[in-house]
């Protein structure tokens, strides 16, 4: 069952925000000044109209309406193009912004301990790196630079109502009621509604990858109809998720509606009564239904907006949720040595199932340790949290006396690192796949990485040797060369201890055994840990460790465990039966 990764509170969604548009003060004042001037050039328009107006009233000669009509297409003039500068540097603020916050996302989402990831499940984190950041995008782009706009004219117009004549600035108030209870009504329902509708998504696409990857199980034993039946029921989980927010929008945006037309109605009459009493001139009411008309357009931006920036505040929230997945780790301590310390370690993926129980074993510097045992008894769980993949749910890990738990992800990974039966090939070259653990790798070290896992030949042998393009789109490799590959990097990272689980299960057990001597000579004086159910890994391995059950029954050296007579012999005796049954097929 998958857990999905944390949502960030709405307070450190407020404080990221501000955050990322503080680090740019100078773009955010030159955004808002342009804006700002934009808005004050739109403003002299309909004062000018007024005074156009009372000009034609009182009979003014031909040339001062034609002065007055020029000077008004000249400021019509300079907000086109004020606008579209204003318009530039918020294109330009929003993309430096959205770097700034995919770049720490890309961060976090590596920072993010594989056992998180694991539990999460694919789907999960695929919907926040996608369908997230491409809200978030539309947001940051569009929303905040609309939203700023709006917050600015509609300031500016009702400042510039205001100084045409208080009074006529009243009627706009008829509007704040209906406005303010139905934003309310919908603010108060909306954050949850659309964090929901996100998090379905997830459960969407984690269904959709599920049945992808593992459609030759699901067709094999015919599982089509209980897969459909999954995706349907995540379908409509969705539908009904979309259907609310759908139901939100429907209701609010009506009553905003509603608000719009009002104060322009109200400007009017209001207006009209005050002109018949000779409070106002009709170059005042001319200029107040015209700014009250104008205010439709920044009030109906803001509102329109503001369910855009619902999305992007849920979606920005699940963003900053993968950093409260990460656990504090300490920097401060420094391994004393090489040696690694098991004591009292347990271990449950489900609460109250515990897989491992009260593991006890001591790796000195430069010991090849074997771990062998019947399938499902804990061996790959071990493994894990010697590579400090997993933290124990009891005991303690450490390396040179340093639990494993307090060491940064990439400190970690210079102690420990593990290669397990799954193996990934990255788009690009050859050589860019097995140099991305040490970017700065010369060439003689590639190939002599790739030289130790016996792939140098075929790899120097591909159409554009080491620089062939591998990975999707590019040169296809097989299974068994994608597993040489991930070798051949863990060859030029040179931890002290590796952690091998079934590193080799890919190859054939004859080319497995000479990898794993090849493997043992290039890592000599390294720790290694290989996982096996092929038993001449622990053949040629200082010690073996029996795991039973969740917990290691026998310890000792092939020889001394074969002598004792007990469960390690009784798996090399079978092993052995297999093998020579093998042979004999094979003959």
């Amino acid at each position: 069952m998958t857990t999905l990764l944390p949502v960030a509170d709405t307070t450190q969604v407020r404080r990221y925000a501000g955050g990322l548009f503080r680090r740019n003060p100078r773009a955010l004042a030159v955004v808002i000044g342009l804006h700002a001037l934009a808005a004050v050039a739109g403003l002299v328009g309909p004062r000018l109209l007024g005074e156009l107006v009372e000009s034609i009233q009182h009979g003014a000669r031909a040339g001062t309406i034609d002065r007055l009509a020029a000077w008004i297409a000249g400021f019509v003039l300079l907000q086109a193009i004020l606008t579209r500068f204003a318009f530039l540097a918020s294109a330009r603020l929003g993309e430096r912004v959205l770097a700034e916050l995919r770049e720490e996302f890309v961060e976090r989402v590596l920072a993010l301990p594989l056992s998180t990831v694991e539990r999460a499940g694919s789907g999960d984190l695929l919907t926040r790196t996608t369908r997230d950041v491409d809200a978030l995008s539309r947001c940051v782009r569009l929303a905040v630079p609309e939203t700023l706009i709006a917050v600015v004219l509609g300031t500016l117009v009702v400042a510039a109502m205001v100084a045409v004549s208080p009074v006529l600035a009243l009627p706009l108030l008829v509007a704040v009621p209906i406005l303010v209870a139905g934003t309310r009504w919908y603010l108060r329902r909306a954050p949850a509604a659309y964090l929901k509708q996100n998090a379905t998504y997830s459960t969407v696409t984690d269904g959709l990858a599920e049945t992808v990857e593992g459609a030759r199980t699901v067709d094999a034993l015919r599982r089509q109809r209980q897969r459909l039946a999954r995706t349907d029921a995540d379908l409509r989980r969705t539908f009904l998720a979309e259907k609310y927010t759908l139901f939100l929008r429907t209701v609010w945006f009506p009553i905003v509606e509603v608000g719009y037309v009002l104060p322009v109605v109200a400007t009017m009459l209001v207006g009209g009564l005050l002109l018949l009493r000779g409070t106002v001139t009709l170059g005042q009411l001319t200029a107040a239904v015209v700014y009250a008309q104008m205010l439709i357009d920044p009030v109906d931006r803001l509102l329109s907006w503001l369910d855009e920036l619902q999305v992007g505040a849920a979606s920005l929230a699940r963003l900053l949720g993968v950093a409260e997945s990460e656990p504090e780790r300490s920097t401060a301590k420094t391994p004393a040595g090489t040696g690694i310390e098991v004591r009292g370690v347990r271990f449950e993926y489900v609460p109250g199932r515990e897989v491992l129980h009260g593991i006890d074993l001591t790796l000195t510097p430069g010991e090849r340790l074997a771990v062998v045992g019947p399938s499902g008894a804990g061996k790959s769980t071990l493994g894990r949290l010697l590579a400090g993949v997993h933290p124990p749910t009891g005991g303690t890990i450490t390396v040179g006396g340093v639990s494993l738990g307090d060491l940064p992800l990439d400190r970690l990974r210079t102690e420990v690192a593990l290669v397990s039966q799954e193996h990934h090939v990255f788009i690009g070259s050859v050589r860019d796949n097995v140099a991305m653990v040490r970017p700065g790798a010369a060439e003689p070290q590639v190939h002599a990485a790739l030289a130790a896992v016996h792939a140098l030949d075929w790899a120097l042998a591909l159409p554009d040797g080491l620089a062939t393009e591998v990975g999707v789109g590019g040169h296809p490799l097989s299974a068994a060369q994608a597993q040489q590959i991930a070798l051949a990097r863990l060859v030029l990272a040179d931890p002290h201890t590796l952690v091998l689980d079934e590193a080799t299960s890919l190859l054939d057990p004859r080319a497995a055994r000479d990898l794993e001597r090849s493997l043992a000579a290039v890592l000599h004086g390294r720790t290694v840990v290989a996982i096996a159910h092929r038993l001449f890994s622990a053949h040629d391995a200082d010690r073996v460790a029996v795991v039973e059950d969740g917990r290691i029954t026998e310890l000792g050296s092939h020889d001394e465990l074969v002598a004792a007579n007990g469960p390690y012999a009784a798996l090399w005796r079978s092993w052995h039966g297999e093998r020579a049954t093998e042979q004999i097929i094979q003959r």
